[in-house]
């Protein structure tokens, strides 16, 4: 199989979906997950009917297990992983003190902890194959402060540490670890008032899509390590 095979996590809506489009479009073989079945099985449904290859498979990213099962399921499929994009997320917009010890976990487990298991699933054989690459959607929120975000804010910047110290691992092994850090995107975290209030400032999902490929895009000894995106009137 010559085309490459990416897993892009979280891709029932969002930057997740247009992950999908472009890199199907870029002419690769396009594996998503997420909870949402449904949703998954419809952006495949569609790739196909462009007669280009794609598979989805449900996938939690806070359970180890399924993680696990999933990397399994997509290697026994296509008998590799290329390309891997962290892309799953939530976020609480509380302030600290309103924020639930069990809000705040979910929050870590999903972006923090459910990435670091995504890649422990797929870096034994990219490490063996001396190639691949792993792409971080973060966050602005990883390095700017911003009020109502301590959790999310701790879960961007923990994956920006560990990326970066990943980073050194591997890279003289030919493994590539990029970090994409948008500003604000106009997706479903968003709730419906701020997206209404906000839509004309904010960056499409498309736009930060059509970046990250260029980003996987790269020649093979080049390495765009971080790469921040902002709307061109600035932060909201």
């Amino acid at each position: 199989m010559n085309k490459k095979v990416i897993w892009i996590t979280g891709a029932s809506t969002g930057i997740g979906k247009e992950l999908a489009n472009e890199f199907s479009k870029a002419g690769y073989t396009v594996v998503v997950s997420g909870r949402r079945k449904s949703r998954l099985v419809k952006i495949v449904s569609e790739i196909k009917y462009a007669e280009r290859e794609a598979a989805a498979f449900v996938c939690n990213v806070m359970s180890e297990r399924s993680i696990m099962a999933t990397s399994k399921r997509i290697r026994e499929k296509y008998g590799k992983i290329d390309v891997l994009i962290n892309n799953a997320g939530v976020t609480v917009f509380k302030s600290l003190m309103d924020t639930k010890t069990v809000d705040f976990d979910t929050v870590l487990d999903t972006n923090l902890r459910g990435a670091f298991l995504c890649i422990k699933s797929v870096l034994p054989q990219m490490i063996k194959n001396k190639k691949g690459q792993i792409i971080n959607i973060l966050s602005v929120a990883a390095n700017t402060a911003f009020e109502n975000s301590a959790a999310y804010a701790a879960s961007k910047a923990g994956l920006l540490a560990l990326s970066n110290s990943l980073r050194e691992e591997v890279r003289n092994l030919n493994i590539k670890v990029s970090n994409i850090l948008p500003g604000a995107v106009e997706t479903p975290m968003w709730d419906s008032k701020s997206r209404q209030k906000y839509k004309h400032r904010m960056m499409s999902a498309t736009d930060i899509a059509k970046i990250v490929v260029s980003v996987a895009e790269q020649p093979r000894k080049v390495l765009i390590e971080d790469i921040t995106i902002r709307p061109i009137k600035g932060d909201i």
